[in-house]
């Protein structure tokens, strides 16, 4: 939707969740010599300024990174990502925010290589303005993200990991990502998917997940938060998860180990909760 910019929910719960799992699975095809693609179907600005209009009119962040900036006693997995974070803000200040693609360039080694789509004209101006000086490793492409993933799959070192979370204001993306994601897979089918999407009463929202598990991948993890007890009125996102087919099957056991600190740092009221599942041969 072109109307949307993920400025105004920067440094959020979900950006937490899905960034912290992002560096998680990159950090673990680092373990290998050979390079890897990052392929990213809704890029965004890939670097949030906390301090501009956009970030502060809901002010979204204090109650995701806010609330980690300062914490001494964080799990591996999260400090892993929040000193990250820290290190696009020397002075000790929470002023940047780094997006999904700014997260996969600071794991990126040099014969690694990103491929960035974005159909929002302003935020791929600012995309390319943030990424100039990176040469052939990164390519940005003002398109829609769907289609693009068609154009780099399968990646020439045949190892990638890509990232699909579209806003889902139009209804159209939720059989979207799945139809994109059943294309991938063909396309592709050894490559690592990360699938987020909201937490919503909404029959959409709910049957998403369904959708995607009946792809029939044999390897799979799905990743949900909550931070709150959904409204009694049935509007809002109360939370959002990770849908992940050929995840690390390392990742289970740093989510054992995260999600119930998360759960607690992140929670708004008691109906905080997450639930972890998978199937991993």
């Amino acid at each position: 939707m072109l109307s949307y910019r993920h400025a105004f929910h920067a440094g959020n719960h979900a950006d937490v969740l899905k960034h912290a799992v992002l560096v998680a699975v990159l950090d673990y095809y680092n373990q290998k010599d050979k390079p890897w693609w990052y392929a990213d179907s809704h890029s965004g600005a890939g670097l949030y300024d906390l301090q501009g209009d956009f970030a502060r009119k809901n002010a979204e962040f204090n109650t995701g990174i806010g609330r980690l900036w300062s914490r001494a006693d964080l799990p591996p997995m999260l400090a892993r990502y929040v000193d990250l974070v820290r290190a696009l803000n020397p002075d000790g200040t929470l002023s940047l925010y780094p997006g999904s693609p700014w997260c996969a360039a600071q794991c990126a080694r040099p014969d690694d290589r990103l491929r960035l789509f974005e159909l929002h004209t302003s935020d791929t101006r600012i995309l390319i303005d943030n990424f100039r000086g990176t040469g052939k490793q990164t390519r940005i492409q003002a398109m829609d993200g769907y289609a693009g993933l068609k154009s780099v799959l399968p990646p020439l070192p045949r190892r990638a990991v890509v990232l699909i979370d579209p806003s889902y204001e139009l209804k159209t993306d939720y059989q979207a990502t799945v139809d994109a994601v059943q294309d991938s897979l063909v396309r592709f089918a050894q490559g690592t998917y990360i699938i987020w999407y909201p937490l919503l009463q909404t029959a959409d929202a709910r049957v998403l997940r369904q959708k995607l598990g009946e792809l029939g991948a044999t390897s799979w993890l799905n990743i949900t938060l909550s931070v709150q007890t959904p409204s009694g009125q049935g509007f809002g996102m109360h939370g959002s998860g990770l849908f992940i087919i050929n995840p690390p099957w390392t990742l289970p056991t740093q989510l054992r180990e995260t999600m119930p600190w998360l759960t607690q740092a992140l929670a708004r009221d008691g109906g905080a909760d997450f639930n972890l599942d998978f199937g991993i041969p």
